[in-house]
């Protein structure tokens, strides 16, 4: 018989999309207020793969952030409605684009608020995708995983974060508890 299990801890994650420099620093100090301060961030990439966040902007930046400590798991849906009231507050036509998401030894995943055939429910109108695996000692893509993902340019960022988990993992693996570090 199999044991049902708590939630696995993982190192949380944010994608960021926006136009500038502004909006960028806006966004990382809404998210660490909810998060914590972020414990890496990486560098910035244009984002010119798709025309889907012209709303926001017809130029955008990309970058990542990963979060201190380690999380359940089964935060992930949390993490995306809050990052959807984020998005709300930054203009009556959002200005950023949040995708909150997961790293653990073997998986990236993201949270979605929008369905397709890869993505699993997890209610609340948030769905989540195994957007890359960890094997062979790097990230491999799926056939539906987003071309800039596949491309490998975010993997270095990927693979640090992967190495923070190890960590922190290593050292005992508790929960993240933000009024310890505060």
């Amino acid at each position: 018989m199999n044991l049902i299990r708590e939630a696995p801890l993982v190192k949380l994650i944010a994608g960021l999309l926006y136009p500038d420099l502004d909006w960028f620093e806006w966004a990382v100090n809404s998210i660490a207020q909810l998060w914590g301060e972020p414990e890496r961030i990486s560098g910035t990439f244009p984002f010119d793969h798709t025309n889907y966040y012209d709303d926001i902007s017809p130029n955008l930046l990309r970058c990542f952030i990963s979060f201190p400590g380690l999380r359940p798991a089964d935060q992930l849906s949390g993490w995306k409605k809050a990052s959807c009231k984020i998005e709300l507050r930054s203009a009556e036509n959002r200005r950023i684009n949040i995708d909150p998401g997961y790293i653990n030894g073997a998986r990236l995943v993201l949270a979605s608020t929008k369905d397709h055939a890869h993505r699993v429910y997890l209610g609340d109108g948030i769905f989540a995708e195994v957007t890359m695996r960890y094997r062979f000692k790097k990230w491999l893509p799926f056939d539906y995983t987003f071309p800039d993902f596949s491309s490998g340019i975010y993997d270095d960022f990927f693979t640090l974060v992967r190495e923070d988990w190890l960590r922190d993992i290593n050292k005992g693996g508790t929960p993240y508890d933000r009024t310890i570090h505060n």
